[in-house]
């Protein structure tokens, strides 16, 4: 704004955009001491809002799914003292040789077990493709496991077991291995 300007003045919303917005607003939770706008004359019954309570009310709650806990990245400190040979892994597994249902069916059997039984780092090896020169089987194309172990360790119903995940140091197989952070299980300490 420029110097001796008016200062701008916002204008009045029209019925309809309040409509609009309390459809909105409507859709997601109030903060406290919010309140919605009030149109200036009555809507016809077609644009009126349904009354009650803005935000998800205790009917919607059982609709709605429960959220997946967020995936955390590894702290540097941990990554160094992994990169450096110091850093414990409680379990490895290699999916070299397995199709990709077998994989996905060894990976999730092995993240349970490893959280039941206490385990707070493992290491998975997906491989890295395996040589360029060579060529893929037919039908099969290059790091299929690789390319979809990081997709299988994002899905919903692992988030309850993996904390987080990052491609593992090259003493560890790099960019053909992942470090998985697993969270405590529920009888773990």
């Amino acid at each position: 704004m420029k110097e001796g300007e008016p200062p701008h003045r916002l204008r009045r919303l029209s019925d309809e955009e309040i409509a609009l917005w309390t459809e909105v607003a409507r859709s997601v939770a109030r903060r406290r001491g919010a309140s919605l706008p009030i149109p200036s004359r009555p809507l016809a019954p077609k644009q009126a809002a349904a009354p009650g309570p803005a935000g998800p009310g205790p009917a919607a709650k059982p609709a709605e799914k429960p959220r997946a806990p967020p995936l955390a990245p590894i702290e540097r400190r941990l990554k160094r003292e992994l990169a450096r040979g110091r850093g414990a892994i409680d379990g490895a597994l290699d999916l070299h040789g397995m199709n990709q249902a077998e994989a996905h069916q060894a990976l999730r059997g092995f993240l349970r077990h490893s959280q039941a039984r206490g385990a707070k780092l493992v290491i998975v090896v997906t491989g890295k493709g395996g040589p360029l020169d060579e060529p893929a089987p037919l039908g099969q194309e290059r790091g299929v496991l690789r390319r979809l172990a990081p997709h299988w360790l994002r899905e919903p119903d692992l988030r309850s077991i993996v904390l987080g995940f990052e491609e593992a140091g090259r003493a560890h197989g790099g960019s053909g291995a992942l470090y998985v952070r697993l969270r405590r299980g529920p009888g773990n300490p």
